[in-house]
């Protein structure tokens, strides 16, 4: 029978063996291996993982995605913004509507001409401004068109410092999403928006009209530009790295005699003969919607 002394030492023989000189059941050299082939092996990793990401990046352009996986419909969007799109107010208190011109007082101080005619040059109306490359020398940066805020006459708070929000006929502006490479038209046909009142779901389902008590309620619209037209020269869009200085094209429409007291869904959507209607699916392809609510009472 073997004597304790002779039997295995336990854990403390495995951590550390003083007659063979083994840590943790390795020697010294078979640990140096063993820590030489894994630092080899992660190095030849990290070299592999290094050189796709360089191969990878050498295909990118800085300036211009080299897929685009976009809805066939631009969004639009509407200024002011409040989070759930209803804009309702008191024109006899002032703290009820003064967000809303403090807000598009923001949202246009990059419109503002001297700004405009600093950063932007004047184009020809009516035509795309088309600045290609010239085949792998790329026209960058590229320049952009003038939208100044006078463009929106009695909506570009200079003449009204209260957008009308203070005589119950706000102005709403209504801006296009930007898509890389867009050209919202053919023929010379530029996009333009309309607005009206919203028809409720089975309606728009059915793609009926709105009911004339609800065109009513809504009265009567003016667009500016005129027409609610995005003028072509704004397009195309090269990207927020080609084209820095690009400003949206906006457009504004004032309504002059809305029913008060009620809640007025309103929906603007976009017009063009190259954009196909967007889906009941998303609210905010090709159109956008909102609840308009003035308030007349003084108690």
């Amino acid at each position: 029978m073997a004597k304790d002394g002779e039997k295995g030492g336990g854990w403390g023989e495995f951590i550390w063996n003083p007659r063979t000189r083994e840590f943790m059941g390795r020697t010294a050299t078979s640990w140096g291996l063993i820590l030489l082939f894994y630092l080899v092996f992660y190095i030849f990793l990290a070299g592999m993982f290094a050189l796709t990401m360089y191969v990878m990046l050498q295909t990118l352009d800085d300036h211009k995605p080299t897929w685009q996986d976009r809805l066939s419909t631009p969004g639009l969007m509407i200024r002011p913004k409040p989070e759930t799109l209803e804009i309702i107010y008191n024109i006899h208190r002032t703290e009820s509507w003064d967000m809303h011109t403090t807000a598009l007082d923001r949202f246009l101080a990059d419109y503002n001409n001297s700004v405009q005619m600093e950063k932007s040059d004047e184009c020809v109306p009516d035509q795309y401004f088309k600045q290609d490359d010239s085949g792998d020398v790329k026209n960058n940066p590229k320049r952009s068109c003038q939208f100044n805020r006078t463009i929106l006459e009695s909506c570009s708070g200079l003449e009204d410092r209260y957008y009308g929000f203070q005589d119950g006929k706000p102005c709403i502006i209504i801006k296009l999403n930007r898509v890389i490479g867009m050209l919202p038209g053919r023929d010379g046909q530029a996009p333009f928006i309309t607005c009206g009142a919203k028809p409720p779901l089975a309606d728009r389902q059915l793609r009926l009209p709105p009911k004339k008590e609800d065109t009513e309620k809504v009265g009567e619209m003016v667009y500016f530009p005129p027409n609610g037209t995005f003028n072509l020269m704004y397009y195309p869009y090269y990207g927020k790295k080609a084209q820095v200085n690009y400003s949206q094209p906006l457009v504004a429409v004032k309504f002059l005699n809305i029913t008060t007291n009620e809640d007025i869904n309103i929906e603007c959507k976009i017009n063009a003969n190259n954009i196909p209607p967007g889906s009941e699916r998303d609210k905010f392809a090709g159109r956008v919607s909102f609840k308009l609510r003035i308030n007349t009472h003084t108690d």
